[in-house]
């Protein structure tokens, strides 16, 4: 993992339209760790800023192994000591509806982009992002899977995922 600032480009993003409430959804592969942990710091940067009204945010994963269940055990004590509750969020599979419904869609990394891509119609592809080059502060493209590692994999999970959601925010709300 490298700590280097990114340059503090613009990323062109999908319009907002301040009519309705612009939709985030964030994916990983089991929505366990990574995407639930960027939804649920996300929405807390949101709450933060009074803008929770404006946005809808979700997480989902591209295959079916955690359907129902809450976020990892790891994932959830790590995102706790941070003042972030994952606790009432549980596992889904991501959807072609959800394709339609969200304005950006961020995969947690390339497999899971690909993945989407797979189940997208090309009209969408625009909309489905990698969500790390958001981050100032990593050059990561990637969120790595701390589901079979060892436990600061989850802290940096978080590190990763705090730099990446402030960064978005920030294009979202710049002109």
């Amino acid at each position: 993992m490298t700590s280097i600032a990114r340059s503090q480009k613009k990323i062109p993003l999908p319009s907002r339209d301040q009519t309705r409430k612009y939709r985030l959804l964030f994916v990983c592969m089991g929505n366990v760790c990574r995407s639930p942990t960027a939804a649920g710091v996300f929405h807390k940067f949101l709450r933060q800023r009074k803008l929770d009204r404006e946005f809808e945010v979700d997480s989902a994963g591209t295959h079916g192994y955690h359907i129902g269940e809450a976020p990892d055990s790891r994932t959830q004590r790590a995102a706790a000591a941070r003042g972030y509750d994952l606790s009432a969020m549980r596992a889904r599979k991501v959807t072609p509806q959800d394709l339609q419904h969200f304005d950006l869609v961020l995969a947690m990394d390339k497999v899971n982009l690909d993945n989407l891509r797979q189940i997208s119609d090309p009209a969408q592809y625009a909309k489905i992002r990698l969500f790390m080059p958001f981050a100032r502060n990593f050059d990561d493209d990637e969120v790595p899977d701390p589901y079979y590692g060892l436990g600061y994999g989850f802290d940096v999970v978080i590190d990763m995922v705090e730099d990446a959601a402030d960064g978005l925010l920030q294009s979202l709300l710049t002109p």
